[in-house]
Parts: structure tokens; C-alpha cells; sequence
């Protein structure tokens, strides 16, 4: 089966106050004399570690009003100037999300070799902008007590539920509605750019994406504005993006059955599933290849978690050909070894001080070496080993490629290409010895004594498919902001494909 999907979407947003015109932070205020009355043509620069380019600038119209769009997450200092008068700063500012910071300043008549400078807390409340987010730090990434899986971070959100949360280091949920939405109206987004899954109607696959070595994780949970696709949740993901300075991370976590308990003794209640291997092991680091012009940073990880699947026995007479029924062994329990393996690296590139360039590839491979199997939606209730593969997803990729370019300090371009290809479904083995063999459904409502008293069980021979997909998202954005007005036009489109190959044995039967 073949299935191809387009979406196009073109959008605008005129507002006559300001509102969030872009995905990233604003700074944006008044400068008035101490008398109270407004300056227009005063020079603002907001710089910080953050920006490649060190430096960004913008000047007060004739309200006393500037606005500075496009600020990547981190601390800011706000620099103002204007002949005749001391100069005005104001250091500290923290900046996460799309938030706006209300920066305003009052300056006084004097020299330029006069500066004010104020410290003072970061402004916490965005009072201009109708976008609502849930924002996490590195610092709070780091600090969670949970696995480093974006699965984990999502049920922070209030009125968040997830399809499936888990102890396993991988992703364990694609699905996560808020306010009682639709399951797959929730979207992730790794610097501005969906990472889809077109068989879930755009919905984040399982893409395994390095939320310990991201600058932040934002949630919109409202006023996505023009740029969403649905009402629902959008998780963006700001990465890492290097520094002037070289600096890396090493992690390594893991757990197993000794450390896990079970109260049910006693209750009546069914043994919980046991895992029997949890760990992560993870690397990053990153630098200048030239500094203030070429920023790269690269992160390695493998992860992993091993569990027996309950009720589910090998067969004693898997791979006999003259054997029909099942005979489960129960001293030897079905088993999910799940395994994630990624390698990403990020460039970023001034190429001129108003052009900017960045380029992103994650390669990622889930359960290339797995010999147990994961019971998925696309297996029976009740299935022997040896009539099911791993579950691998091979391999996952995603490239990406964004610009952007302050024009002048009032007109802001960006465009941006991102694509999700990957492998899906249940991989025939390798070797496979049931590739002969028929496979065979339990049809005895209770379970025939003879065959092991298991309903519905499915045996001997393994089915499989081998299944590709991919989405793809380009998009360009105009953006012109004066200090109390801001106009975005903007265009987007994904082309999303679904190819799909089912096998059997060699018997068709």
C-alpha cells in the first residue's frame, strides 16, 4: 500500500499590539527621559553568550517603543544610547521559550561616559503575548528525577495525559491530548520544526530525542497562534548549539531487579511485570570551529531496558516442522530487550553578521541487535516468541536545515526544512527458521488442554513487514515589528509518505 499526504497552510497576523510574532524569546519595552516623556531613535542591543552573532539591535520609534525579536534561551544584558544622555543598562535578564520579556528604561540627561546600570530579579510575567507555555531549563532537565526520555517531561504539563508512561529510557508515549483533546493533536518539534509520524496523523513517532543535552523544552498549551497545526500541546525542543568555549557531558544511569520491590504479595493481585535491566549512557560535547562565526556540538547515547513480557512462554516446539502444537516452557518467560542508539550533531554557521545558517542530523537505530520481542499494537493479545520479531525501528532519521536574517531591525526572514524518515514494523528475523513453516491460531474459545491452555494463542511461523515512512516540513517566515505594532506572513507545508509491505512464510498460509 502507498499513501501520500499533503498539507499546506499559509498564515497571517496582524496585530495591533504586541504579540509573540516568532517561536523565540522578545525583548521589548519604552524608553522615556526622567521626566516621564518618550525618546525615540534611542539604540537598544541585547547581547548575550547565546547568540553566535553576539549582539542584537534595534531602535525606539516615535512612541519610545523598540522591540527585539528572534533571542535564543539564556541570560541578556539590554545596553541603551542615545547622544546627549547616560547610557542605560540592565543586566540578567532570563530568557526561556517564546517568552517577552517587558524591559522598559528610563534615562537621564548626560554624558556618554556615564552608565547606569541595573540589577535587578528577571521579569517572570509575559504581559504581551497570548501564547501560554510551560517551560523547562536544562537545569530542571537535569535535576527531574526520572529517566531522560521526553515521555517523562511531557506529564509536567497540567492537564496532560499520556497513552503509555514508563521506567524505560526510550520513548514509551507518542500520545499525549490536553484538555480533552484528540490523542494525536499533540506535536513535537525539535527547533521550531515537526518531527511527524504519518501513520498517527502527524503525531511525534518514536523518535528517541536527547532531552538531557537540550538548552530547554517548551510547551505551548494555548495561543500557538497561526503557526499551529492543532489545538493541541506542541513541544518544542531548543538544542544545544556550542559556544566559543569547548565544554561536554558524560551520564550514565541504570537500575535492575534488585532494586525493584512488589507489594503484591497477599493482596491477590497479578505480579507485576519485573524489569531486569535499565541503563543510559550518554556523551556530549561541543565548541568553536571558528569562534563568533562556526558553533558545532555533537552527543552519542545508548540506552536500553530489558523486561519478561507476562504471560507469554517460549515454545519447546518452535521450528519443528512436524510439531503443531504449543508446548510452552514456562521456566522460560518471553523477554523485551529494547534498545535505543543515536548519534546527532548540530552546525551553526553566521555566515554574514545578518545571516545565519544551522544544520541538524540525528541518526537513531531502536533494537538493531534485539533478540526478545515487544508486544505492540500490531501483535496478537497472546503470541509465542518464535511467532514474532523485536519491534525494530530502522533506522530513524532526522536532518534539518533552518536560516535566518535580520534584515534591518524591523523586518525579520527565516525559513526552515525538516524531514522524519524511518523503518516500521515487525522485521522478519534474521535467521529466520519459521520462514516454512505455517503459522497457526488457537481457535478454542477456553484453550485445548493439548495445546498448552492458551485462547487465541499464535505460533510456529512469523509474519512480517517491512514498512517505511517519512514527513517533510518546509516553511518561510516574514516578520516586520515596530515597537508597538508587528505584521507576520508566513508559509508552511508537509508532505507526508506511507509505504507499506506485509509478508508471510513461504507457504502463504
Amino acid at each position: 500500500m502507498r499513501h501520500a499526504v499533503g498539507s499546506l497552510g499559509v498564515w497571517i497576523v496582524v496585530a495591533l499590539f504586541p504579540t509573540a510574532a516568532v517561536a523565540q524569546a522578545v525583548i521589548a519595552g519604552t524608553v522615556r527621559d526622567t521626566s516621564g516623556a518618550i525618546l525615540p531613535g534611542v539604540t537598544v542591543e541585547a547581547s548575550s553568550p547565546a547568540l553566535i552573532e553576539k549582539v542584537r539591535t534595534a531602535v525606539s520609534d516615535g512612541t519610545g517603543q523598540y522591540r527585539i525579536e528572534d533571542l535564543r534561551p539564556g541570560t541578556y544584558t539590554v545596553s541603551f544610547s542615545l547622544t546627549g544622555f547616560s547610557a542605560y543598562r540592565r543586566e540578567g535578564i532570563e530568557l526561556t521559550g517564546s517568552f517577552t520579556a517587558t524591559i522598559n528604561a528610563d534615562m537621564r540627561l548626560g554624558t556618554l561616559e556615564e552608565t547606569v546600570t541595573v540589577t535587578g530579579e528577571s521579569p517572570i510575567v509575559d504581559v504581551q503575548s497570548a501564547r501560554r507555555q510551560t517551560v523547562l531549563s536544562n537545569d530542571v532537565l537535569k535535576a527531574i528525577p526520572t529517566v531522560r526520555s521526553y515521555n517523562a517531561m511531557v506529564v509536567v504539563v497540567p492537564g496532560v495525559v499520556t497513552n503509555t508512561n514508563d521506567v524505560q529510557t526510550g520513548t514509551a508515549t507518542t500520545q499525549f491530548p490536553i484538555h480533552g483533546g484528540r490523542n494525536n493533536e499533540g506535536r513535537m518539534t525539535v527547533d521550531g520544526l515537526n518531527v511527524g509520524n504519518p501513520p498517527g496523523g502527524n503525531q511525534p513517532p518514536g523518535y528517541s530525542v536527547d532531552v538531557g543535552n537540550s538548552e530547554e523544552i517548551s510547551f505551548t498549551t494555548s495561543g500557538g497562534l497561526g503557526e499551529s497545526e492543532t489545538a493541541g500541546v506542541v513541544m518544542n525542543i531548543v538544542p544545544k548549539t556550542g559556544g566559543n568555549q569547548i565544554h561536554g557531558s558524560f551520564l550514565y544511569s541504570g537500575t535492575g531487579k534488585k532494586l525493584q520491590s512488589d507489594n503484591s504479595a497477599g493482596t491477590g493481585l497479578t505480579t507485576p511485570t519485573p524489569l531486569s535491566k535499565v541503563y543510559d549512557l550518554n556523551a556530549a560535547f561541543g565548541g568553536p570551529i571558528k569562534k563568533d562565526r562556526l558553533w558545532y556540538f555533537i552527543t552519542a547515547r545508548t540506552q536500553g531496558s530489558t523486561r519478561v513480557n507476562a504471560n507469554q512462554y517460549y515454545n519447546a516446539n518452535a521450528g519443528d516442522a512436524a510439531k503443531w502444537s504449543y508446548a510452552p516452557v514456562f521456566d522460560k518467560p518471553g523477554f523485551s530487550d529494547r534498545t535505543w542508539e543515536n548519534v546527532s550533531g548540530r552546525v551553526t554557521w553566521q555566515a554574514t553578521p545578518r545571516n545565519k545558517i544551522g544544520g541538524f542530523w540525528d541518526e537513531q537505530w531502536v533494537c538493531r541487535k534485539c533478540e526478545g520481542n515487544t508486544i505492540g499494537i500490531t501483535t496478537p493479545p497472546v503470541v509465542s516468541p518464535e511467532a514474532n520479531g523485536p519491534n525494530p525501528t530502522q533506522p530513524l532519521r532526522v536532518p534539518q536545515v533552518t536560516w535566518t536574517s535580520p534584515v534591518t531591525n524591523r523586518l525579520l526572514l527565516d525559513a526552515g526544512f525538516g524531514g522524519t524518515y524511518y523503518g516500521w514494523g515487525n522485521f522478519e528475523r534474521d535467521p529466520n527458521p519459521t520462514h516454512d513453516l505455517i503459522k497457526v491460531t488457537e481457535q478454542c474459545s477456553t484453550g485445548c488442554a493439548a495445546n498448552g491452555n492458551r485462547p487465541g494463542i499464535v505460533y510456529r511461523s512469523q509474519d512480517w513487514g517491512q514498512n517505511l515512512t517519512g514527513s517533510y516540513i518546509w516553511k518561510a517566515n516574514l516578520a516586520y515589528v515596530t515597537g508597538r505594532h508587528s505584521f507576520k506572513v508566513g508559509y508552511q507545508h508537509t508532505l507526508m509518505t506511507d509505504d507499506r509491505t506485509w509478508s508471510t512464510n513461504s507457504t502463504d498460509l
